[in-house]
C-alpha cells in the first residue's frame, strides 16, 4: 500500500481526490487534510497567508498518524505566490514538519510539464490576472516558456468550484496555442478529473489540470509510477507499473 497525503486548503475541489483515487488502484491510497483557508481570495495577501507555516503544519500530524508516504501542499496560487525561492523553502520546512518526502502543486506543474517534454505552454487561469502572471513567473524560473496566458479574473475558490465541464472546456480552448506543447490550468479549486480525456481530445494535446499533478507528484515523490489513461497524457509515461 502506498499512502499519498495532501493538504488541501479548505473545500472546493477536493472531490477530484477520491475519484482520482479510484483511478489509481486499489493499492494506493489518498489522504486529504483541510487546511484552514483564511480569507477566500485570489489575492496576493491573501494567498501568502494561506500558505503560511503554521495553517500547513497545523495539518501535518494527522497525515503522519495515517500512515502517509509523502505530502503534497494542493495548492497551486499558495505556492508560487511565494516566488520560486520562497516556494522552495516552504515545502522544505512542510518536509521538516512532517519528516517526509514534501512537495507543493506548483513544483507539480513543473515536473510534470518536464515529464511530458513539454518545453513550451499556455496557462488557462482562474485567477485575476496579476496573480496568473506570477504562476508564469514561476514556470520561467523553472525554465518553461510560457506562450501566453489567460485569466478568468475570479477572486473566490469557492466560486471556481462551481464550474462545469462547459466552462472548464471552454477556458482551456481559449488558453490553447498553436505552439504550445501543453495547455496548464493551475487551481485545484477546479474540478477537472472527470474531464481530462474530453480537454485533451479537444485541444489535441496534453493538458495538466492542479488536482492531477498534484496527486502524480505525490506518487513521484513515493517512487510510484500508475499507468491510469482515463487521467491523461501525464498518466501513460513509461516505464509505468501496472496495477
Amino acid at each position: 500500500m502506498t499512502a499519498l497525503g495532501f493538504l488541501y486548503p479548505g473545500h472546493s475541489g477536493e472531490d477530484d481526490y477520491p475519484r482520482i483515487e479510484q483511478l489509481l488502484g486499489s493499492d494506493i491510497r489518498v489522504d486529504l487534510v483541510h487546511t484552514d483557508i483564511g480569507e477566500d481570495a485570489h489575492r496576493v495577501d491573501a494567498l501568502l497567508e494561506m500558505g503560511s507555516p503554521q495553517r500547513l503544519e497545523a495539518g501535518v500530524a494527522e497525515l503522519r498518524l495515517a500512515g502517509a508516504d509523502a505530502v503534497v501542499w494542493a495548492c497551486t496560487s499558495g505556492s508560487f505566490v511565494h516566488g520560486w525561492d520562497g516556494a522552495h523553502e516552504q515545502v522544505r520546512a512542510l518536509a521538516q514538519a512532517a519528516g517526509l518526502p514534501a512537495s507543493s502543486t506548483s513544483f507539480a506543474f513543473v515536473h510534470a510539464a518536464k515529464e511530458i517534454g513539454a518545453r513550451r505552454v499556455s496557462v488557462g487561469a482562474t485567477y485575476p490576472d496579476d496573480v496568473a502572471r506570477l504562476f508564469a513567473d514561476f514556470l520561467g524560473a523553472a525554465g518553461i516558456e510560457v506562450a501566453d496566458v489567460v485569466s478568468s479574473g475570479i477572486i473566490t475558490a469557492a466560486e471556481v468550484g462551481t464550474w462545469t465541464e462547459a466552462e472548464v472546456l471552454a477556458l482551456a480552448r481559449a488558453a490553447d496555442r498553436p505552439d504550445a506543447q501543453a495547455v496548464l490550468l493551475p487551481d485545484t479549486a477546479l474540478h477537472t478529473a472527470a474531464h481530462i480525456p474530453a480537454l485533451e481530445k479537444e485541444l489535441g494535446k496534453p493538458v495538466l489540470t492542479a488536482n492531477q499533478v498534484t496527486i502524480w507528484e505525490g506518487l513521484r515523490l513515493a517512487d510510484r509510477r500508475v499507468n491510469a489513461p482515463e487521467l491523461g497524457a501525464l498518466f501513460t509515461r513509461e516505464p509505468v507499473v501496472q496495477v
